[in-house]
């Protein structure tokens, strides 16, 4: 059976994690991605500390189901090269500075004169237009400039990253969806056009919907770490054995659930707790109350109270729990070989559908690995895949 984007060539321009992100997606959907490099190779292949044959595990995360080629795009034959491939495109993705394509001749206008069918996206740091566009931009620095920073930790830590590469990830997921925006555009007027992101307005619209609040009240939220403004119990409670537990109460049913799995039943008539807006106006002394609760019993013994009960509740797992899940272990979970050699492991896309799954079927490709493949053929400038 056959992927959703089975035969959609992409050419993928794109380094670092946003764009490729992005560009595995449309991989994972069956799309025909050819990774570009510049000789030197993807910055991401010499980032971190941890190296498989000589490729950071960070490039190895985000670079499945690509074919990759070695591209001098500050040659004439590099960029002719580049501008036959993006006439054979479907989609073209690059993250390069802005004026950086026009400058080596791949930019959106002169390939749209070859090629009026490609969807051209372009993901910046700040925006192709503006004082900003040529800043270098990193996940954190977007995260920081974003306000993302100044809604996360507590007024006791200060403004936080968030655990994993926010920015970077909201960034490609959007420039995913824009692609495919485009591409049933184009089903339908048969013409590309360019898709145009940067990381700054795609983390800034990951706050809605914050937005309206701050429009109306004119207030910027507090950094309440893991409790929540307008519902109390929304936090973690640390049970005997040390472990923590999130608790959420979203509204006085769930308050009385709550209190039956902790056998504490005097609390639902609690003056003080019986309601939300007691609860709100009661903070400090439901969150004491709880913890002295929770700090009775192990995580085993709570969990299994909760559950029973119906009440909402999550353990807060480490990643060797995560990973060693028995339904992330059979279903979100794959190993893929590298090709010098060795094995690691990474997680499946998400998504499942019912006509046409995604698939995993390349591991990341070396520095130019198919050069030859892709680059050495006469006659049409997009092989098939292993011609």
């Amino acid at each position: 059976m056959k992927a959703a984007l089975h035969g959609l060539k992409v050419l993928d321009f794109t380094q670092m994690m946003t764009g490729p992100f992005a560009t595995m997606m449309l991989g994972d959907c069956g799309a025909d991605v050819i990774k570009v490099e510049q000789p030197e190779g993807d910055p991401f292949r010499r980032s971190g500390e941890t190296t498989l044959n000589g490729d950071g595990v960070f490039f190895l995360g985000v670079n499945r189901n690509k074919r990759g080629i070695a591209l001098d795009l500050k040659t004439e034959e590099g960029r002719a090269a580049a501008r036959a491939l993006a006439a054979e495109a479907d989609v073209l993705v690059e993250n390069f500075r802005p004026g950086f394509t026009e400058r080596v001749g791949i930019g959106y206008e002169a390939l749209r004169e070859i090629n009026p069918r490609l969807v051209y996206c372009s993901i910046s740091g700040f925006g192709r237009n503006g004082p900003d566009r040529n800043r270098p931009a990193l996940d954190m620095i977007i995260q920081a400039i974003s306000g993302v920073m100044q809604v996360t930790g507590t007024e006791e830590s200060g403004p936080l990253k968030t655990g994993f590469p926010f920015s970077d990830l909201i960034t490609a997921l959007l420039a995913a969806i824009g692609i495919l925006t485009a591409l049933q555009a184009r089903s339908k007027t048969g013409e590309g056009q360019r898709v145009d992101l940067s990381m700054l307005d795609a983390s800034i619209f990951s706050q809605v919907p914050r937005d309206v609040y701050f429009d109306l009240t004119s207030k910027t939220p507090l950094r309440m770490g893991n409790q929540h403004w307008d519902i109390v119990p929304n936090n973690t409670y640390t049970t005997s054995d040390g472990r923590d537990i999130m608790i959420i109460t979203i509204n006085d049913k769930f308050w009385q659930v709550l209190c039956d799995a902790l056998g504490a039943p005097e609390l639902k008539t609690d003056q003080r707790f019986a309601t939300k807006a007691a609860r709100l106006a009661n903070r400090d002394l439901v969150n004491e109350t709880l913890s002295a609760i929770f700090a009775t019993r192990d995580l085993v013994a709570w969990e299994e109270a909760l559950s029973a009960a119906g009440a909402i509740y999550g353990a807060v797992r480490t990643w060797p729990e995560v990973f060693n899940d028995p339904h992330v272990v059979d279903n979100l979970l794959k190993t893929l070989p590298h090709p010098k050699g060795g094995h690691f492991k990474i997680i499946n896309n998400p998504l499942s559908f019912s006509g046409t799954p995604t698939q995993i079927l390349r591991s990341p490709p070396m520095l130019g690995e198919h050069n030859e493949e892709v680059l050495g053929r006469t006659g049409s400038a997009w092989p098939a895949a292993g011609a």
